[in-house]
């Protein structure tokens, strides 16, 4: 059974120049989508941090953004920014809900970051019942952040391991802060990554923002708590030399490396 993700809204985006809009806004390749094949994707700055993540999906007749719904009213108001004469309507559609699943169902297509994370549907309906913690539950054990995990203007793209995760395509063309992104990637200087963490010992974890230490050796710092697991952004090259036990404050914390983040600044 599918149940409804109440974390989440959706955008649409339609008019004839709705995916060319796009297309020079997002991270992604907007003329790779299609249906039952969405894209993972960001708008960035000009100076290539990431303002906002989601996923697009082939409404057919309009693209539809599945987006935090913490952020939908600022991504739609910044859409709108760069709308200018272009050809497109925008709205928040309340009358749509994220559904998800941690298995294949009708209709459903898997989510194009990591096949693990299960399958989602945007659905006709709004007010439906049922509880999901095991959303939030998978993707933290699958070290893959979302939203506000990076904060807002704060985290360059490939830091937050958006290539990997397929969310951005290096031959595209232009984007909003493509420049910096693609220096980034091909002059490999992109050192940092955002990496779970867990408390070692029953427990919370200390606030965002608290360093993670290995000694005197700063590896980063947390940007994001679940109770006893959370995301920091990490120095690869450090975290490869450093000794454990890692403290944040006076807690114990573990770090990892995901299964997905692999190549030459993942390994």
């Amino acid at each position: 059974m599918p149940f409804p993700l109440s974390d989440r809204a959706v955008l649409s985006v339609s008019g004839p120049e709705a995916k060319s809009f796009l297309q020079g806004l997002v991270t992604n390749d907007v003329t790779r989508l299609a249906p039952g094949q969405p894209l993972y994707a960001a708008l960035l700055t000009p100076q290539g941090k990431i303002l906002f993540d989601f996923l697009l999906h082939d409404g057919a007749a309009d693209v539809l953004i599945d987006c935090s719904a913490d952020t939908a009213p600022a991504l739609l108001k910044r859409l709108t920014m760069y709308r200018l004469r272009a050809k497109v309507e925008l709205a928040q559609r309340p009358d749509l809900t994220v559904t998800w699943s941690p298995e294949t169902f009708d209709g459903a297509a898997a989510d194009p970051r990591v096949a693990p994370l299960g399958s989602r549907k945007i659905v006709a309906g709004t007010g439906l019942t049922g509880v999901c913690g095991t959303y939030l539950g998978n993707r933290l054990l699958l070290g893959v952040p979302e939203n506000g995990d990076f904060g807002s203007d704060k985290m360059f793209a490939l830091d937050a391991g958006l290539d990997e995760l397929h969310g951005v395509s290096f031959d595209k063309g232009c984007y909003v802060g493509q420049e910096l992104t693609s220096r980034m990637k091909h002059r490999s200087t992109a050192r940092r990554r955002l990496l779970p963490i867990a408390a070692a010992a029953d427990g919370q974890l200390p606030p965002a923002g608290t360093d993670i230490r290995s000694g005197q050796t700063s590896l980063g710092e947390i940007t994001s708590t679940y109770g006893v697991r959370g995301f920091a952004s990490i120095r690869l090259d450090r975290l490869a030399e450093a000794q454990s036990p890692f403290h944040a404050g006076d807690t114990i914390v573990t770090v990892t490396k995901p299964a997905w983040l692999t190549g030459p600044s993942g390994t």
